[in-house]
């Protein structure tokens, strides 16, 4: 299948510090990747040049067939879903559930005066039941749990049925079961063969839902390791990664580790 996300020699540096160096990676549309590494190891930073949110400093990079820098970024960007925290912190959060998924068609946050048509108002309430969200349709935004926010965040991203989703750390600040449950609905939606190509950012191996058939390790804006995740997600790869000796256990398809 095409690749949907080529990355090549990429450097990112930022006020004199190199946060990506020399990165390669190539995505194909049929594929699922975590991104895991400790704290400033430049994972969110892959995410948003995938996102065609910045620019890398070198190097290049191909989204959706298009190299970033020759193409239109506002054309590009409703074609690729993105959830994350800083998107969550641009949602008014007086905003209703439905208006916040539905707002997607226009790639906008908060409702003003966009036409929706009958069957965008019915795509947003698909979407709604299918992260088991429908109930709370005509709750506010800002009243909902962390677990509730986070699927409202995925809904919104897959409501336009991009081509490339990317999820920064969907599970983060959840407790055992909004985890659990987002866990279960991301590994469901993984498999499906409609998904489009997925790149999720995470910290722990706990986090990563079944359905992921590939893993990219990073520290210190460097690959330390990258390909299936049988072969990449191991205590010798993430012990390296995370610079302490860990030891993995995995059972029916989902990872954890610990310290020795």
């Amino acid at each position: 299948m095409a690749s949907v996300l080529e990355l090549t020699d990429l450097s990112v540096v930022r006020d004199g510090n190199t946060i990506l160096d020399a990165v390669n990676l190539t995505v194909d549309g049929d594929e699922r990747w975590v991104i895991l590494g400790p704290n400033g190891a430049g994972k969110t930073t892959i995410l948003q040049v995938a996102a065609a949110l910045i620019h890398p400093t070198s190097g290049t990079a191909r989204i959706l067939n298009d190299q970033l820098g020759s193409v239109d970024v506002f054309e590009l960007r409703p074609r690729i879903g993105f959830a994350s925290t800083a998107m969550a912190r641009r949602i008014p959060g007086n905003e209703k559930v439905l208006d916040v998924v539905l707002t997607a068609a226009y790639a906008v946050a908060g409702r003003w005066n966009e036409n929706y048509e009958d069957i965008d108002t019915r795509r947003a309430l698909r979407v709604l039941a299918e992260w088991k969200l429908d109930h709370l349709k005509d709750r506010a935004f800002g009243g909902l749990s962390d677990g509730e926010q986070k699927r409202v965040q995925i809904a919104r991203a897959v409501m336009t049925d991009p081509e490339l989703l990317l999820l920064d750390e969907p599970a983060a600040s959840l407790d055992l079961g909004a985890r659990e449950e987002l866990l279960q609905l991301l590994g469901g939606y993984a498999t499906a063969p409609q998904a489009p190509a997925i790149i999720m950012v995470t910290h722990h191996v706990e986090e990563i839902p079944l359905g992921f058939g590939h893993a990219l390790l990073l520290a210190d804006g460097h690959i330390t390791a990258a390909g299936p995740i049988d072969e990449v997600i191991t205590a010798h790869n993430l012990s390296e990664t995370f610079g302490l000796e860990l030891t993995l256990e995995r059972n029916d398809g989902r990872f954890s580790a610990r310290a020795v």
